[in-house]
């Protein structure tokens, strides 16, 4: 928005419709460059070194091709891609953040997995911090445990191999394009569907 359009008011009480209308155009405009966000904080974790065999960057490029040659849908695939992009900004409580960023544009069960991923993850390494292992099992009543622990095991965990081969990031623009294209809140009105029809 240049200068010229800039609002006049200083507070909502003085806003008319038309003022929101504005607003919302302004809106849509800044909302169709998500992705492109997303991929530049992605990048932010490119670190030039790490503790880890891998940085997050590549473990994420990893996490999302193991999910891509496992044949996981394309919303799992993007979030293997995207389940620590959290720790950009807010690296105590990553999982949330991540969460919170995909929840308008996936499946309940997706969202829950990358909510719930670092509890999941833990299981590979509480023990050996004097933390408890078995924490995930506070949510074995949850329909998404089994999808939580199958993701970290298979998509997470394992996802450090400085040998392995990743498809690299523009592989997966076209597939986050896709998933962060849909109407959001489509994916639970999806779920309603299904669940009607059962």
């Amino acid at each position: 928005m240049n200068q010229q359009n800039r609002a006049a008011w200083t507070s909502f009480e003085e806003t008319t419709p038309a003022d929101w209308e504005a607003v919302m155009d302004y809106e849509a405009q800044f909302n169709a460059g998500l992705v492109d966000r997303l991929l530049a904080d992605l990048k932010l974790l490119d670190e030039p070194w790490t503790a880890y065999p891998v940085n997050r960057f590549q473990h994420s490029l990893q996490s999302a091709t193991l999910a891509f040659e496992d044949g996981a849908d394309e919303e799992t695939v993007v979030a293997a891609l995207l389940h620590d992009i959290g720790d950009v900004v807010a690296p105590y409580n990553h999982c949330e953040v991540a969460a919170a960023i995909l929840k308008p544009y996936v499946s309940e069960k997706t969202w829950w997995i990358v909510k719930h991923h670092g509890v999941f993850q833990g299981y590979y390494y509480n023990h050996h911090l004097g933390g408890d292992r078995h924490a995930r099992e506070n949510y074995r009543d949850s329909p998404y445990f089994e999808a939580a622990e199958y993701f970290c095991h298979h998509y997470d965990q394992n996802a450090f191999d400085p040998e392995f081969v990743n498809k690299p990031l523009d592989f997966f623009e076209p597939m986050m394009r896709r998933v962060f294209g849909q109407p959001v809140g489509h994916a639970e009105q999806a779920e309603r569907r299904e669940d009607a029809q059962e």
